[in-house]
């Protein structure tokens, strides 16, 4: 990922699915900010991002869609709860980014059972690759 512009997208992206059960936590902005320092997006722009309408971009890589995905993942569990519009959402989002199905709900699966609510990065690759043989 290269240009500003994608970034914005990537976060816009996340701020878009850290609201879907209606409202911000704490924690999930907490994580937002960190994805922004990863990003080298600035708070002030991270904020203003939340008054912005914004259109996704198309994510070529499949490295960086998986990434993308994990990320919404990971910001889905810290709050603690489990809504089922985040639920319903995450399984949308991977289908439309192009991410095989049941590697979705294998990864999903195994983000629930950890008591950390991570998986290790090898699995996640291994997840998604499998699916190409």
């Amino acid at each position: 990922m290269n240009s500003k512009a994608e970034k914005v997208s990537l976060l816009s992206d996340m701020i878009a699915f850290a609201i879907v059960d209606g409202e911000l936590h704490e924690r999930e902005y907490l994580f937002l900010s960190l994805i922004a320092v990863e990003l080298g997006i600035s708070k002030e722009e991270l904020n203003q991002l939340f008054h912005e309408e914004h259109r996704s971009e198309i994510i070529k890589s499949e490295f960086e869609r998986i990434q993308q995905f994990y990320r919404m993942a990971l910001l889905m569990h810290c709050d603690g709860i489990l809504h089922e519009r985040e639920h319903i959402k995450i399984h949308e989002i991977g289908v439309n980014m192009g991410l095989n199905p049941f590697a979705i709900k294998r990864v999903l699966k195994a983000m629930q059972e950890s008591p950390t609510r991570m998986v290790h990065p090898d699995f996640l690759l291994e997840v998604f690759q499998e699916q190409h043989n």
